[in-house]
């Protein structure tokens, strides 16, 4: 266990810079899409125009924006909030924040390149982190290890965690054993996962808004009943982000590494999780994509996190410990940093409803990322077998490991867990945003394209020859024109 956290520090402190500085980066070469842009992300979140809404060929931006919903919300949103608090105090939440807003940049680049990248494989729409690796950098046998690493840490890595919060969370609720309510989540999974694409979809499009708004609302009420609370609340956070705090101004490091960390393991943002549902968007734009996922970031840490966040401080529901062991506060004492944290939270307001409360929140937040674990190991699967295409033995194999999987994690120790699958996460995100530095200019050059159409008054679409991006092969294709042409004569123009 020692070895998995050297090994984590090792991978996760240098990335927590990189992750924040390319975020900058992107944001100024964007001129700040995330934030000039944002009416236009909602526009195109209620535009919901697809022609393949059945998801046998491409699906419309707000399923795609649920199937990548159903990824970033998770554990991480409540788990991992919990943990950021516990290492680096109330001022974590501040760093969360600071990663979202920078963040949602680096996930509208590579949402964008997705887009730009996207191949059609039996007649359905693929993409993601190897397709855009090999046609944006020319870089195959990088392609390979991109889709390597993604299909190992999704497939294997990845599915413990969700698993065993799930489990956690249902036994501190109703003290049922993990290896009932584990063979019950890997039941439910191995159902939807066996249905295919369209079921993995359908399930993402129905779960997502009513887990996230369900949530948000209930946060709503706990933070109303704490009104008082709230402006003292407010200035600890803000006071212990940087350094004003008389307990917690001392830990700024811890609360920048934390925040940082824990905004990056929920919302991905430069992982590259996004970019596979996003790839499956039927849009006539790149970048109309890359808004919707930019705006996705903003969902899941500005609304989901930090509703999390605000519950836990402004009702004091928290430890906080160094690194060296030194205990600035003991709200809880005993309390494992996790869940527990937020049941509190929830149960100091509406009494006895907290343990199952979150256990209900945990297991949708988890289950429906799991589900899209499987889409997402799916489609590396899928780029590694191009040349002889998956074999139904190989897509049998990845569901049943998977299926092995969550049962396993589902009974085992959660600091194992959690160390696998930080270094899954950290071992793809080194390899993707990597990557995004030299692949910064075609997503660029599709944003220039983008604005220009705009300010003619046109509902933007797509030619990467017009727009100078070259290796666009599903965009240049034999019938690229017609759909072209058709999208054109379809969509009304824009007002001015």
């Amino acid at each position: 266990m020692q070895i998995l956290v050297a090994i984590n520090d090792w991978l996760w402190n240098p990335l927590v810079v990189l992750a924040l500085g390319l975020g900058l980066t992107f944001t100024m070469l964007t001129r700040g899409v995330q934030f000039r842009l944002l009416p236009e992300m909602i526009r195109q979140i209620r535009s919901g125009k697809s022609g393949g809404s059945d998801a046998e060929e491409g699906i419309s931006p707000f399923q795609a924006l649920m199937l990548t919903l159903s990824s970033r919300i998770g554990v991480g949103n409540i788990a991992g909030v919990a943990t950021a608090i516990a290492a680096g105090g109330p001022g974590a939440l501040v760093w969360m924040a600071v990663m979202a807003l920078v963040g949602a940049a680096l996930a509208f680049v590579e949402s964008t390149l997705a887009q730009i990248y996207k191949r059609k494989v039996d007649g359905r729409l693929w993409g993601g982190i190897p397709y855009y690796i090999e046609r944006g950098l020319g870089r195959k046998w990088l392609a390979a290890v991109a889709a390597a690493t993604a299909l190992s840490l999704y497939g294997l890595l990845a599915p413990g965690i969700q698993a065993n919060n799930i489990t956690a969370a249902v036994h501190t609720a109703t003290n049922v054993s993990p290896w009932i309510s584990g063979a019950v989540i890997t039941a439910a999974f191995a159902y939807i996962v066996f249905g295919g694409r369209k079921r993995i979809v359908a399930v993402a499009d129905t779960l997502v808004p009513v887990m996230a708004v369900g949530y948000i609302v209930a946060a709503v009420v706990v933070l109303a009943a704490n009104a008082p609370a709230l402006p003292g609340a407010v200035w600890q956070i803000l006071t212990s982000a940087f350094g004003a705090h008389a307990v917690f101004g001392g830990i700024v490091g811890s609360a920048v590494a934390w925040g940082v960390r824990r905004a990056l393991f929920s919302n991905v943002a430069g992982v590259g999780e996004g970019t596979y549902g996003s790839a499956a968007a039927d849009v006539s734009h790149p970048v109309k994509q890359g808004l919707v996922q930019g705006f996705s970031i903003y969902i899941d840490t500005l609304f989901v996190c930090m509703a999390t966040g605000l519950m836990i401080v402004v009702t004091g529901s928290f430890n906080v410990q160094t690194a060296d062991g030194r205990v600035l506060a003991e709200n809880l004492p005993g309390t494992e940093a996790g869940p527990a944290y937020t049941q509190e939270a929830v149960g100091s307001v509406l009494s006895g409803a907290g343990p199952g409360f979150i256990a209900v929140a945990i297991t949708l937040f988890a289950f429906t990322t799991l589900v899209a674990f499987y889409y997402i190991a799916d489609t590396n699967l899928t780029y590694l077998s191009a040349r002889t295409g998956v074999r139904p033995g190989a897509r049998l194999a990845l569901r049943l490991a998977m299926t092995a999987v969550t049962m396993y994690a589902s009974v085992q120790s959660a600091d194992l867990i959690w160390a696998v699958g930080d270094v899954g996460y950290a071992s793809l995100a080194w390899v993707n945003m990597v990557c995004l530095i030299f692949l910064a200019k075609p997503a660029l050059a599709a944003l220039r394209d983008y604005d220009a159409q705009r300010r003619r008054g046109l509902d933007p679409v797509f030619d990467p020859e017009a727009a100078g991006v070259r290796g666009a092969d599903y965009w240049t294709g034999q019938d690229a024109p017609a759909r072209r042409a058709a999208r054109r004569s379809a969509e009304p123009p824009r007002e001015p």
